[in-house]
């Protein structure tokens, strides 16, 4: 799954001591509900989507997703379901974070998984070389435009993305953070036996420009909403 390498102010704490929720209302927003809330089920449900296309090829995949494939393999658990279980522990770091997480997260969590344990089942794997590049990249423009809608919906940040933007908000350098836990992922997917390939650097060089975009542009979408 893509970390976005955004800027992050320090989140101002309240008196309590603890942080504040980037959104306040992500649970019950009080502005265009449903219209929010049918962006984000979108978005997640054409996430879950893209990743299947993304691991169908096995060309490589992004760094999450090669310790997701590593722990798959391992275990024997379908792939989608330790997507789940990786993003319900990644939630227990957010507790020294003092991150607070909004309906996107558990959605995040719940939706992406489920999707891609059905979309890959039932998606057929392609075996010519240039028709299994032809569905990756197809999966990384769809992740990119998954990305821009769920949270440009503004209804909370997935687990990983929420990890590195709450220790970014603790004063340390978002590009120094997100690059630190992909190598990190990406090493411990790939002693586990994960999909690493040259699929991992096309995704790694692509994603960044395509969510740069798709991330103001859905976002905005939402905020006219």
């Amino acid at each position: 799954m893509a970390v976005i390498d955004v800027e992050v102010e320090p989140v101002p704490a309240t008196p309590t001591g603890h942080a504040q929720s980037a959104t306040p209302s992500a649970f019950w927003p009080r502005e265009q509900a449903g219209r929010r809330l049918t962006q984000l089920v979108v978005g997640l449900l054409l996430y879950g989507f893209s990743e299947a296309l993304m691991l169908a090829p096995a060309v490589g995949v992004d760094p999450w997703d090669v310790l997701h494939t590593g722990l798959a393999r391992l275990t024997g658990i379908p792939v989608g379901t330790v997507l789940i279980i990786v993003g319900a522990i990644v939630l227990v770091f957010w507790i020294p974070l003092r991150q607070r997480p909004g309906l996107g997260t558990v959605a995040n969590i719940v939706i992406i998984g489920a999707v891609v344990d059905v979309a890959f089942d039932l998606a057929p794997i392609p075996h010519a070389f240039w028709l299994r590049w032809a569905v990756f990249l197809t999966g990384v423009v769809l992740n990119a435009v998954a990305t821009g809608f769920y949270i440009g919906a503004g209804l909370g940040p997935g687990p990983r993305d929420g990890l590195t933007t709450g220790m970014a908000a603790r004063g340390h350098s978002v590009r120094v953070v997100r690059t630190s836990i992909e190598l990190s992922v990406l090493a411990l997917g790939w002693l586990l036996g994960g999909n690493v390939g040259a699929g991992t650097v096309v995704y790694a060089l692509a994603i960044g420009p395509l969510v740069h975009y798709t991330i103001p542009l859905f976002a905005s979408k939402a905020a006219r909403a």
